[in-house]
């Protein structure tokens, strides 16, 4: 048993102490965590509980001061049942007020979400019945209204539609009713608000103004609508007068309907007459309309009543020209018939007599405008009103007009206007004056007659002719092309006057008569013939007189004169004529169209006596080339003999079987070699270029090996660059193939090329030697870097003989690319050069790729 602590007379165990210590720390801090919720019942729970823990804190010391005497352990067990029996109910005190404080959170947070809904749908109503208020109110009206069990109306509306300027006196009927209206507004309001019986009154205020009184239950409301009808009387009023009106239209137009000529009807939904009037009475033979209707005689056949029922039943009204019999003669009419409210309505206008004239003015009018539409001359008719009644295509077509404007007939003015708006018409300082004096056609009594010269450069003869019903006809004829060809005329005359006068050959024109009808002056000199002489228009025997000094009676010139004379076969002859003085002439005659002759005489005495000298010097060219030619053939032919010795024996020298040679000997026998070489390769050149000027040249064609051609030519050439020091670089790709050509004349063409390139080369250059395949050739390029060809030797660098050194100390004997080209053009090939005067050089030999005809020269 643990020791009692007595303190003041207080007894009390240690455990005890720490388990009521313990037990009220957490009663503490769950009242203050339920304080902290903020709830007022929540608060109130929190209290009790500290009320509770301030009282058990005490109730140990209590135990102990009442248990003073007995023993510690009766006092130990006392004390553990009060605890219990205290901590029980306050245990349940303290859940309940949790559950309680967590109920109440969520009823608060419910209410608020309620409370949110609630004033949505407040806005709502509240827009719904201000939209209810402003219609209510967009009218002239008082609204009274009594809420279910209330005494209490709600007045709201304009008291001024009852003459009332306070909303009290608006129930006071008598106020502004008088008494019998007035105690019939009250008995129908008790009524209304006793049973809710509802009712409609037409009242009349005591300032005249009439009401409409309306009255019904709402929603458990009594509402009582007092509107302003002033508006609606009036409007009965209106159309009061509107049916009268139309009452009397009506009338007028059935009695007008009755007098027509023309038959009218009405029919029913289902197609019957409803009625006719006299006239169609009259056309189905019936006794009067009525007998008509009764019998439903039809004017109309059934094909033309259906057509008509059809084009109805589609929406539309149909209007066409129908067939009829009336009294016993086929008619036609213009049938007009409608859809109606009750059925349908008709009218049919007798078209017959009109149909014939209409014909017989078709066809007039069809006559007179396909004759004057083959008029050039344009043809435009207005009629005294001055709108377009006529028109032809020539009229049409001369101001660009479109047909369907034409054809609406607009007034001559418009047209004007519309002539001047596209700049068709001539230009006038006052277009109104203008056009004033123009329209003054209308009011007169003669044609007139006016030019135009329109902007776009044609010129009208515009001729107005007044009609006799008061319109105007115009009549458009452009003369442009006769004004021009008069003028073209006139400037052809004129031309040709200044022309022949001013030609050095003699011109003369004689008539079919023989006689001289034109002439000029160098006719007249060159035939020393006088002006008076020939101002008399002699005939060509009189000229032949004249003229024989100088002709002698020459056959030529008798041949001119038969020419002149000649009436069925009229050749035109040439010739030339020398006459006595030593002039050469060439003398023409050319027949002319309505028997005239042209006879041109043309000095060629100085061109002839150059003609002689050039003839004469072309020959003697002629004969130096041939000489040339022959000396070249010939001292080649006498060269190569002595040169194909000398090779052959320099040869033998240098055969060791001959013998030895000393080194100074070796070497001259090389140099004696290569001059050899060299001269018999020229001479092979020239021979091989007379044999092509001499067309005799050969081709060995066959399969060419493109490298191998090109290496065999770069080894002709090795000499020549191992002594200049120039380096040969070859591009040839391997897979370049071969093609069909002569391939000792390709490598003669590259060795040429490469020995030229190498000659004008500088020392440690490089020449390239290229070639390419393309689709259809074959072309071999050599390039080198020398110091290029001028743009003026190189239009010559394929003469035969010419050399230029252009700044080396090459000298050759200037055949080489001559020799290139003939060997090129006889495969059918081309030579191209490219020089850039200090760059270089580059020569491109194209040749066919495919199989060639074998050529025999290149001439």
């Amino acid at each position: 048993m643990p020791d009692t602590i007595r303190t003041n007379g207080v007894c009390a165990c240690p455990w005890q102490g720490g388990f009521l210590a313990g037990r009220g720390l957490a009663i503490r801090i769950l009242a203050t965590r339920i304080l902290a919720a903020g709830l007022p019942a929540a608060r109130a729970c929190a209290l009790s509980l500290f009320t509770v823990l301030s009282s058990a804190s005490f109730v140990p010391a209590r135990a102990a001061q009442q248990a003073s005497g007995a023993t510690a352990e009766l006092a130990l067990d006392a004390t553990r049942r009060h605890d219990i029996a205290i901590l029980v109910p306050m245990l349940g005190l303290v859940l309940f007020a949790v559950l309680t404080a967590i109920m109440l959170m969520r009823t608060r947070v419910r209410s608020a979400r309620l409370e949110a809904a609630s004033r949505d749908e407040i806005a709502v109503l509240q827009d719904g019945l201000d939209r209810a208020n402003a219609l209510l109110l967009s009218e002239r009206q008082v609204l009274v209204d009594w809420p279910a069990a209330s005494d209490r109306p709600n007045i709201n509306g304009e008291l001024e539609v009852l003459g009332l300027n306070k909303p009290r006196h608006v129930l006071a009927f008598s106020a502004w009713l008088d008494p019998a209206q007035a105690n019939a507004m009250e008995r129908a309001v008790v009524a209304l608000r006793a049973h809710g019986e509802a009712f409609v009154m037409n009242l009349t205020t005591l300032a005249g103004h009439p009401i409409e009184a309306q009255g019904r239950a709402i929603g458990g409301r009594a509402v009582l609508r007092l509107k302003d009808a002033t508006t609606a009387t009036r409007e009965l009023m209106q159309l009061r007068q509107h049916h009268q009106k139309l009452l009397t239209e009506i009338a007028s137009l059935r009695t007008l309907v009755e007098t027509l000529p023309s038959p009218a009807w009405t029919r029913d939904a289902v197609g019957r007459l409803t009625f006719v009037n006299s006239a169609y009475a009259r056309a189905v033979e019936a006794k009067d309309a009525t007998d008509a209707v009764e019998r439903n005689l039809e004017l109309l056949d059934t094909s033309a009543r259906e057509t008509i029922g059809r084009t109805r039943a589609n929406g539309g009204a149909y209007s066409g020209r129908l067939p009829a019999v009336v009294a016993g003669a086929r008619r036609s009419f213009d049938v007009l018939d409608v859809r109606t409210e009750t059925g349908s309505a008709g009218i049919g206008i007798d078209a017959t007599e009109a149909e014939t004239m209409r014909n017989a003015l078709a066809r007039l009018v069809d006559a007179h405008r396909r004759t004057l539409d083959q008029l050039s001359t344009g043809v435009a008719m207005f009629g005294a009103d001055q709108r377009l009644t006529f028109y032809n295509a020539a009229y049409r077509g001369l101001w660009d007009f479109d047909a369907a404007y034409l054809d609406q007939s607009p007034t001559d003015s418009a047209l004007l206007e519309d002539l001047r708006a596209a700049r068709k018409l001539p230009e006038q300082q006052s277009f109104r004056q203008w056009k004033a004096q123009l329209h003054a056609a209308y009011r007169a009594n003669e044609a007139k007659e006016n030019v135009w010269h329109l902007p776009d450069g044609r010129t009208l003869r515009v001729v107005t002719t007044p009609n006799p019903d008061g319109g105007v006809t115009y009549l458009f004829h452009d003369v442009t092309e006769r004004l021009d060809l008069e003028r073209r005329f006139e400037e052809l005359i004129r031309v040709q006057t200044e022309t022949l006068d001013n030609l050095a050959e003699g011109v003369a024109v004689f008539s079919s008569d023989g006689r001289l009808r034109l002439h000029n002056t160098a006719f007249a000199k060159m035939w020393k013939l006088s002006p008076q002489a020939l101002a008399e228009r002699p005939h060509i025997e009189a000229i032949t007189a004249l003229c024989r000094p100088l002709h002698g009676n020459d056959p030529t010139w008798r041949s001119l004169c038969a020419v002149v004379t000649a009436i069925d076969s009229r050749n035109g002859v040439a010739g030339r004529l020398e006459r006595r003085d030593g002039n050469v002439v060439d003398c023409t005659a050319v027949p002319l169209p309505a028997g005239a002759t042209l006879v041109t005489f043309h000095d060629v005495t100085d061109s002839v006596n150059v003609e002689r000298a050039l003839r004469e010097r072309n020959e003697a060219l002629e004969d130096a080339d041939r000489i040339k030619i022959s000396f070249v053939h010939h001292v080649s032919y006498e060269l190569r003999s002595p040169l194909t010795n000398i090779i052959g024996f320099v040869h033998l020298l240098g055969d060791p079987a001959t013998g030895p040679l000393a080194a100074k000997q070796r070497e001259y026998l090389d140099y004696i070699t290569v001059s050899s070489n060299t001269l018999l390769a020229l001479i092979n050149n020239i021979l091989d270029l007379a044999t092509i000027d001499a067309g005799r040249m050969q081709l060995n064609l066959g399969e060419v090996d493109i490298r191998e051609t090109m290496q065999a030519a770069a080894e002709g050439v090795q000499d020549r660059l191992a002594s200049a020091g120039i380096t040969l670089d070859i591009r040839a790709p391997a897979d370049i193939g071969s093609f069909i050509a002569d391939g000792r004349r390709v490598r003669q063409i590259l060795f040429n090329l490469l020995a030229n390139a190498v000659s004008f080369s500088p020392g440690g250059a490089t020449v390239t030697l290229s070639v390419e395949r393309q689709a259809d050739e074959v072309s071999f390029s050599v390039t080198d870097k020398g110091p290029g060809i001028p743009p003026e030797v190189l239009e010559k660098v394929f003469n035969w003989f010419e050399t230029h050194s252009l700044g080396s100390h090459h000298r050759g004997p200037g055949i080489g690319l001559s020799l290139v080209r003939s060997f090129v053009e006889l495969h059918g090939g081309t030579v191209t050069i490219a020089s850039v005067v200090g760059q270089g050089t580059t020569v491109t030999c194209s040749f066919p790729a495919g199989r060639i005809a074998p050529a025999l020269s290149a001439a």
